[in-house]
């Protein structure tokens, strides 16, 4: 069973692919070292890798990197209670609340995937996560009544909220909660991108909870080498690996956070349609594309969409999407075709 603190990233089991691409890119030439960096920050660590033309001070770049992702935790962490996130959780419905333009773009992404996902994607979905015990509540004893989940779903739908762009503010229609754990990481991601390209950096790898962005060849002079992890929740190896520049990777899988009562398995990846954990066999989605925030929000809606709705989704959107779904006593992997050129032509 998986504790309420290993569930704070959905994606956190793939920070093992740091480690994995410092193994992918070590061996070969010799190759110019990068300087890394790291950190923690919104609930879980972050590294940033990178190759600069002239010499920069270390100090300032850690610095200003730290000051990137407290500006996004500020504006969308649920665990800071004077973040704007937090603020409009408490407000009551039908009450318009100003936010800043950074937190209107990723809500209006989020409903953007939401739609286009046919509803499998939903930043309401907290609170039916939280009654399935995938959050600060102890574990489960037994999964909820149906008349309780019936009624979370009530404070469940992106439909119930308004927005207003040119005010820049937004209202719900009743008492539901945002939560953007499905999408501010990759948005964090992005916005450290935008920085280091801002001081000149352009050769280098963001992760931020396993959310990635790549920027240039790395250090050996090549694309950047990602491993994607073997769904095995009994330890870690590489299902494929893939080669990526001046693109983003996000993962979503569903082998690690769960927990199992009365010999069935539940995952931690809530269909916000029905209140249910999804129940399917597809259980790795890997998305590569430009930005980190959209492909973090994709993984999230594939997998709870499951593998031939995800296939068909990721299809008609143009995704480059790697799947893996279980197969009797092992795993089976697919991808659409716009993911077909990243695959390494070594795997």
């Amino acid at each position: 069973m998986i504790s309420a603190a290993d569930l704070q990233s959905h994606s956190r089991e793939w920070l093992f692919c740091i480690a994995a691409v410092i193994c992918l890119t070590a061996c070969g030439r010799e190759a110019q070292a990068p300087v890394q960096l790291a950190g923690s920050s919104m609930g879980t660590s972050w590294h940033v890798s990178y190759i600069a033309a002239d010499s920069i001070d270390e100090a300032a770049m850690q610095h200003g990197i730290e000051g990137v992702l407290q500006q996004v935790e500020q504006s969308m962490s649920t665990y800071r209670a004077d973040s704007e996130i937090s603020r409009f959780n408490a407000l009551s419905p039908d009450t318009w609340f100003a936010v800043s333009s950074d937190f209107f773009m990723v809500l209006s992404t989020a409903l953007v995937v939401g739609r286009q996902s046919e509803g499998a994607y939903d930043v309401t979905v907290a609170p039916l996560v939280g009654l399935w015990g995938f959050g600060p509540s102890p574990a489960l004893q037994a999964p909820p009544a149906q008349a309780a989940i019936e009624k979370l779903l009530d404070q469940v739908g992106q439909d119930k909220l308004r927005l207003d762009g040119e005010g820049l503010r937004i209202r719900k229609l009743a008492p539901l909660t945002l939560d953007f754990s499905s999408i501010a990481k990759g948005y964090a991601v992005d916005r450290v991108a935008h920085w280091l390209t801002e001081k000149g950096v352009e050769r280098y790898l963001v992760e931020v909870g396993g959310e990635m962005k790549m920027s240039g060849l790395s250090h050996r002079g090549d694309p950047w080498r990602i491993a994607i992890e073997q769904p095995d929740s009994g330890g870690r190896s590489v299902a494929a690996a893939i080669s990526v520049t001046d693109s983003a990777v996000a993962t979503s899988g569903d082998y690690r956070n769960f927990f199992e009562l009365e010999g069935r398995r539940y995952s931690h990846s809530i269909d916000p349609r029905s209140g249910h954990p999804v129940a399917h066999d597809l259980v790795s989605v890997t998305v590569i594309h430009p930005g980190a925030m959209m492909a973090d929000a994709w993984a999230t809606a594939l997998i709870v969409l499951g593998r031939e709705r995800a296939m068909a989704v990721a299809q008609a959107q143009g995704l480059a999407v790697y799947f893996i779904h279980r197969e009797g006593d092992g795993y089976q992997s697919s991808h659409t075709a716009a993911f077909a050129p990243y695959l390494d032509a070594n795997e």
